[in-house]
């Protein structure tokens, strides 16, 4: 993967080379190994590469034969020598061996139509100079990010909002809105960022750029109807397995060295064994591993390293390796976290790169193709329950399905009734399945201040929500609903982002994932949900599929989320001083977003080691991460 930025001035002035090279520079952690640049008088694109195909001739920005068509690319086409074969079938004449060159001559033959036969993960902009049209595109998952903006009479777009930020024209203020959303919903609704006016290209969608009017379209959406025919599981697994086999041997495409994430779950041990298949030396995987046996998988994760004999390093993470690379992960993920669960990850990348290695595998995306979560388990637990509310057994799964939140145990049965929201009312829900997680978030809006309180009186986030749901959504089932909610929302928006492309790219390391090929996605999306969660059995058909190629106890072992140690990270040891600032009065009230009475009583509790709940961990490093990004983003001050 690659940093892209570009320009057009719809008032055909002439680009300032200055501001375009200013844009590009501010991405050079995304691409370190060269820097491109072309205008074309009023539109100016610009590339920073990470060399993964093609080392000596894939430069960019790149063009067509006589130069009508130029692109700037950041991403892999992992299809692209399938379709270069179609392509050369057809006539088209190749300069080079990169994918890039592919999708400047699929656009010469297909125009906008050419994401459809894409296998990949991408952002792209094509400038299509005989029609004097701006084409940018992103892959249908969301895995690479593009943003834009308009800014007086210019057209702005990049990979990363900081580049976005050193163009004179861009002004630095929050959206409210946006903070709303992200405090209630883990992300922002698209196409929102947590900056006004400053937007994100949604996943499956292109934007178009012509004659001065932007056209946004969209090209691709999950589709959960189940196939009306009749069910064979185990032809279904074999399917499964074949499908995710060939996506993970086309990721292997590369030309420098590949390795993998291994976190010990089943997931990723299923990609790690499934390159072992194919591969004639053993594979460089890496993980993390923390002192607090609450996060740690070291067990797991050398089990799996034993059996299939990878070369294997680890990073041990601390509390106060977290406290210490948080500010550099805020500035990369351009947004307030809930969770430190990204800063492991970021000095994960950092290993992968100090090992010589730009590519890695991972095995992101099961748990949200496949029912993996246990939102999903919690969605059907209530569904029963609320079907049959004097039930004394239902609530026992409950409790027994969060064990790492101890104080749901000693809870009444009144008092589970309403925070899992399991009333006959509550069943009919448009967003039945995320009603107690949302609304746990929620009530970290208490914090905000006075004043933000009234900016966003009469402003309800769930309208919004529900004003982007499509009209097929309310005939899918409780569980297909939950998927898409995950798949569209909190998959791009924080797993694929916060923890995926900024921890990653803040090294320049590309992340690929298998569970997320396009194919694998529609065939599982299709599946009935009794053969992705079978009763309470999570990821029911993944675990058949690969029950001869993982060991036993990896595929049977108990879901452990990823997590990572949130508000006791920046109280272990002496307290970083950048938190004492920040979450000081004086501080609090000059960036008015969160009440200062409020927010030092959090801290009293942090100080005494009582922020044991979910909620107080959310709240304090959601503040804490909304001031980093006002000092590091807004007031342009760094890290």
């Amino acid at each position: 993967m690659c940093g892209i930025a570009g320009i057009l001035n719809v008032d055909e002035s002439l680009v300032d080379q200055t501001a375009l090279r200013a844009m590009i520079a501010a991405l050079r952690h995304r691409g370190p190994d060269a820097l491109g640049v072309y205008t074309d008088k009023h539109l100016g694109l610009a590339h920073a590469r990470l060399s993964i195909i093609d080392l000596s001739t894939g430069q960019q920005p790149m063009h067509n034969e006589d130069k009508s068509i130029w692109i700037t690319f950041n991403g892999e086409i992992f299809n692209y020598n399938e379709l270069r074969e179609e392509l050369v079938g057809k006539g088209h004449r190749f300069a080079t061996r990169s994918d890039t060159e592919v999708l400047i001559h699929l656009y010469e033959e297909k125009g906008e139509d050419c994401v459809d036969d894409l296998n990949g993960q991408w952002a792209f902009a094509i400038w299509d100079a005989r029609r004097r049209k701006l084409f940018l595109s992103r892959d249908r998952l969301g895995v690479i990010p593009l943003f834009y903006t308009h800014a007086k009479q210019s057209f702005l777009f990049a990979s990363e909002i900081k580049a976005l930020l050193t163009h004179a024209s861009v002004r630095r203020e929050l959206d409210l809105q946006a903070l709303d959303q992200l405090f209630t919903f883990w992300v922002t609704l698209p196409s929102r960022t947590i900056f006004q006016r400053i937007c994100e290209l949604p996943p499956g969608h292109s934007l178009i750029l012509q004659e001065g009017k932007t056209r946004l379209r969209r090209y691709w959406q999950p589709d959960y109807r189940p196939r009306v025919e009749p069910i064979d599981e185990q032809a279904r697994a074999d399917r499964l397995l074949e499908l995710l086999a060939d996506a993970t041997k086309l990721r292997l495409r590369s030309d420098v060295p590949v390795g993998a994430y291994l976190s010990g779950g089943i997931d990723s041990t299923t990609i790690v064994a499934l390159i072992d298949a194919v591969s004639d030396t053993p594979l460089k995987t890496f993980s993390v591993t923390f002192d607090d046996p609450e996060f740690d998988e070291r067990a797991f994760q050398r089990e799996a390293v034993n059996h299939l004999h990878t070369e294997h390093s680890e990073i041990h993470c601390t509390h106060q390796d977290i406290a210490r690379v948080f500010p550099r992960v805020i500035w990369h993920t351009e947004k307030p976290l809930l969770r430190t669960a990204p800063a492991p990850l970021y000095m994960l990348s950092q290993l992968v790169r100090q090992s010589g290695y730009k590519v890695v595998l991972t095995g992101e995306g099961a748990d949200e193709m496949l029912g993996g979560y246990d939102l999903f388990k919690e969605a059907k637990v209530r569904g029963f329950w609320a079907r049959f509310p004097n039930s004394k057994k239902r609530p026992l799964l409950l409790k027994r399905l969060y064990p790492y939140l101890p104080n749901l145990r000693s809870q009444s049965l009144a008092y589970l009734q309403a925070f899992f929201r399991v009333r006959k009312v509550d069943r009919d829900a448009v967003f039945f399945s995320h009603l107690p997680r949302w609304e746990s978030t929620a009530r970290l809006k208490r914090l905000f201040s006075g004043a933000v309180k009234s900016e966003l009186e009469g402003y309800d986030a769930y309208d919004e929500m529900e004003s982007l749901l499509p009209s097929e959504y309310h005939r899918w089932d409780v569980f297909s609903q939950a998927q898409y909610l995950e798949t569209t929302h909190l998959l791009p928006g924080y797993i694929l982002s916060s923890q995926g492309d900024r921890m990653a790219m803040a090294h320049g390391v590309e992340g690929r994932f298998p569970y997320l090929d396009h194919r694998l996605v529609d065939f599982a999306a299709r599946l009935p949900s009794r053969l992705k969660m079978k009763v309470l059995n999570e990821k029911y058909l993944l675990k058949r599929a690969v029950n001869n190629i993982i060991p036993a106890s990896i595929q049977n072992r108990s879901k452990q989320p990823y997590r990572a140690p949130d508000a006791k990270s920046f109280m272990s040891g002496a307290m970083p001083d950048y938190v004492e600032e920040l979450l000081s009065e004086s501080q609090l009230r000059e960036h008015g977003v969160f009440n200062p009475l409020a927010v030092q009583t959090l801290m009293k509790k942090a100080r005494q080691g009582q922020t044991t709940s979910m909620t107080d961990n959310m709240a304090f490093v959601g503040v804490l991460s909304t001031g980093l990004l006002i000092e590091q983003l807004m007031k342009g001050r760094g890290t």
